[in-house]
């Protein structure tokens, strides 16, 4: 099945989204979302540990491990359904690439694309809420723990959909590409002034988009 991809990456790239020879489709999904969470938990670990450190600061010297704890798996489980939700179209877009070949020359104009929409939802209402939510401290009594986990977990993820939609239209396995993401994320969430931040990486975007979409266009 992946003798009609002719690089190595893109073999690699394949791999995560269609299963190996003898496993199956469950099996392969399965196995996208192990790796889907290890990456989103390495990607978000400098973000992650400031939330975290100031859970542990809102809770009682009895609790605060616990609380940590719940904060942290409640956080990842929401990346794990994210990832869950994105593996059927990942898939769906491999095998109609497997499909018909010429489909693959489509993939840096779908990666520019991907980077303008990034880019521009760096402006939106939706980024600016989001974001302030990744930012918000952990409250008492009910809201700690897991509940506090999974609000972040959500504003995280709504905060970050447009740089990881950008990473998957790419290479999700380049390593660059990761580290750039990983930055990005890391830059307007601990920013003094982060929705500034968040714009003036919607500009880079914007800006590389465009250089991409040219090259798309017209290569050479």
């Amino acid at each position: 099945m992946f003798d009609a991809l002719p690089f190595c990456g893109d073999r690699l790239a394949w791999t995560m989204w269609l299963p190996l020879p003898g496993q199956t489709w469950p099996g392969a999904a399965l196995s996208f979302a192990a790796m889907w969470l290890a990456m989103m938990a390495a990607m978000m670990l400098p973000v992650l540990l400031p939330a975290l450190w100031r859970h542990r600061l809102a809770a009682g010297p009895a609790r605060q491990a616990w609380w940590m704890g719940q904060a942290g798996l409640a956080y990842l489980s929401v990346w794990a359904l994210a990832g869950l939700a994105v593996y059927p179209l990942g898939a769906a877009w491999a095998t109609a690439q497997l499909a018909r070949p010429a489909l693959m020359q489509a993939t840096p104009l779908l990666g520019a694309l991907a980077l303008l929409a990034a880019g521009a939802l760096q402006f939106s209402a939706w980024k600016a809420r989001h974001l302030a939510g990744c930012r918000q401290a952990p409250r008492h009594g009910r809201d700690a723990g897991w509940r506090h986990g999974l609000r972040l977990g959500r504003h995280c993820a709504g905060s970050c959909a447009g740089p990881m939609a950008a990473l998957l239209a790419f290479d999700m396995m380049d390593p660059a590409a990761m580290a750039a993401v990983t930055t990005a994320v890391m830059l307007e969430r601990l920013a003094p002034d982060s929705l500034r931040a968040a714009r003036g990486l919607g500009i880079a975007a914007i800006g590389g988009g465009l250089y991409l979409l040219a090259r798309a266009v017209a290569p050479g």
